[in-house]
């Protein structure tokens, strides 16, 4: 992408870059939030990132954090730097609908802790990003709302649930996104539009606010243009929160200085032999074995490791979301809140109410797995799924703890393909469920996983390199991911995003 006007080459900026030119005084929190909004105006139209835009709110938030800044106050490092934030987490005063129909228009009351800490870092919310309904899905396809699209081909899906947010930072709609990951659903959109994306570990970060889809599975996380901004929004959100009971009690510390390594020296990576056979489009194969040479070359001893229950992965995954979704979703009832849909006919009971408000909120995904879920729960089948399933997970849990003993980390592509077109896999769910097969096993795990650019496939589009390392420890993927980012961009003679294609603008 070309830089033009000033307001365009901020849209440009890493969050990083943008930080640095606000302590320095260079330019303004509203400048750079207005560049953004700018651009959200004149492009959006045609990507469709966004469901809510936050305009004057922003504006206003960026005014205060000049002030501050002004007033020579000690300011966070992100502060001033605007960001947007998936429509799954809760916002005070902003419409959040998760993407479905069942909750259009709800303005929420209160803030997610993650949002708390945006707020308290001065980061001006831009506004909510489109998503698969209730974070269902692999290409933002299904949102109640209308496609996201990709920037890199405008007729190709941006990956799923969190398209929305990797659409917005690869087309200059935002330098930092917030994304949910379930099963990948931060890593693969950022495969796919050439953006990084992080899976913390589980309870890296609070899920107080976030509306759950699978509580054991939710994580959400940072969505940006480099390795660096990453780590540094990931220490903003990545605090122990009380409301979660789930949360860690040690904050994520060590991740900026591990994004700044420079060499991988006595780092050991595990090549994962169940992720990149069969299915893998060979330009994504090709690009990831380049990437495993790269890191080779910066000091790491590379070696094969084999994850045998990997196999079993999507299979256990697409057990235990729908029941838990199955579960979670119980509360849109047409009683408390959210869509009331009464019966066209007939008495009007609970019952009724509850089958008709459900019949027109939900969307078809969002139906086939809480039918799925409810079925796997039910009494004479809940140890032959879902008993199952769980099994499964530990399983993998312990094959993860033996690849761990033999490599500092694990890697492989992100992704199988590259960006679909839409409508290739909408009609089946099943090889729509396979996207998420390299990404699947860390949410089971609960270990933390990192997605950045591995180069362009060979059909011009992007495709992505994936790092897992062990619970708690983040910042192997932050060292891992800045070194092999950094040997790239050398390679391709500056970053992948400006390559990609220059979006029509708006008039």
């Amino acid at each position: 992408m070309s830089a033009g006007s000033a307001g365009e080459d901020l849209t440009r900026r890493t969050a990083a870059e943008l930080a640095e030119l606000l302590r320095a005084g260079e330019v303004s929190s509203v400048e750079v939030t207005r560049a953004h909004l700018d651009r959200v105006a004149a492009v959006d139209p045609a990507v469709h990132a966004y469901l809510h835009v936050n305009t004057d709110e922003a504006l206003e938030d960026a005014a205060r954090v000049d002030e501050r800044r002004a007033a020579g106050e000690d300011l966070p490092e992100l502060a001033g730097v605007p960001i947007a934030v998936k429509d799954v987490v809760v916002t005070r005063g902003q419409v959040t609908t998760a993407g479905s129909k069942m909750l259009e228009g709800w303005v929420p009351p209160y803030d997610a802790s993650l949002v708390t800490e945006l707020r308290r870092a001065g980061m001006p919310i831009l506004g909510k990003t489109n998503m698969d309904e209730f974070a269902m899905g692999s290409s933002t396809e299904h949102s109640a709302f209308g496609p996201t699209r990709n920037p890199w081909d405008l007729d190709r899906i941006p990956g799923g649930s969190g398209g929305g947010s990797a659409a917005a930072v690869a087309a200059g709609l935002a330098p930092l996104a917030i994304g949910t990951d379930t099963g990948g659903s931060i890593r693969q959109p950022a495969a796919v539009t050439g953006t990084v994306g992080v899976k913390p570990t589980y309870g890296g970060v609070s899920r107080y606010g976030l509306i759950a889809l699978a509580s054991s599975l939710d994580q959400a996380g940072p969505v940006s243009r480099t390795v660096l901004d990453s780590a540094l929004l990931h220490e903003v959100i990545g605090v122990h929160d009380p409301l979660d009971s789930t949360s860690l009690t040690d904050p994520a510390t060590g991740l900026v200085a591990a994004a700044r390594s420079r060499d991988l020296a006595g780092m050991r990576v595990g090549v994962v032999t169940e992720l990149g056979g069969e299915g893998y489009q060979p330009g994504v194969r090709a690009a990831f074995d380049h990437a495993v040479e790269l890191l080779r070359g910066a000091g790491a001893e590379v070696v094969e490791v084999s994850c045998p229950s990997f196999d079993y992965a999507l299979a256990a995954y697409y057990l235990i979301l729908p029941a838990e979704a199955s579960s979670n979703l119980a509360k849109f009832d047409g009683m408390r809140y959210g869509l009331r849909v009464e019966p066209a006919d007939g008495p009007v009971t609970a019952e009724t109410v509850m089958a008709a408000t459900r019949g027109a909120g939900f969307g078809d995904e969002v139906k086939r797995r809480i039918i799925l879920g409810t079925h796997a729960l039910s009494a004479g089948y809940y140890d032959a799924y879902y008993g199952s399933a769980q099994k499964v997970r530990t399983l993998i849990q312990r094959d993860f703890a033996a690849a761990f003993e033999q490599a500092d980390v694990l890697v492989s592509p992100t992704a199988p393909t590259t960006a679909f077109r839409f409508g290739e896999k909408v009609d089946d769910p099943l090889a729509m469920y396979l996207n998420d097969v390299a990404t699947i096993p860390a949410n089971l795990a609960g270990v933390p996983g990192l997605s950045l650019p591995s180069g362009l496939s060979d059909d011009g589009l992007p495709a992505g390199f994936q790092v897992l390392a062990p619970i708690r420890e983040d910042a192997r993927l932050y060292r891992v991911g800045g070194v092999l980012e950094r040997m790239l961009t050398e390679e391709w003679g500056g970053p992948i995003l400006d390559k990609a294609p220059e979006l029509e603008v708006t008039a």
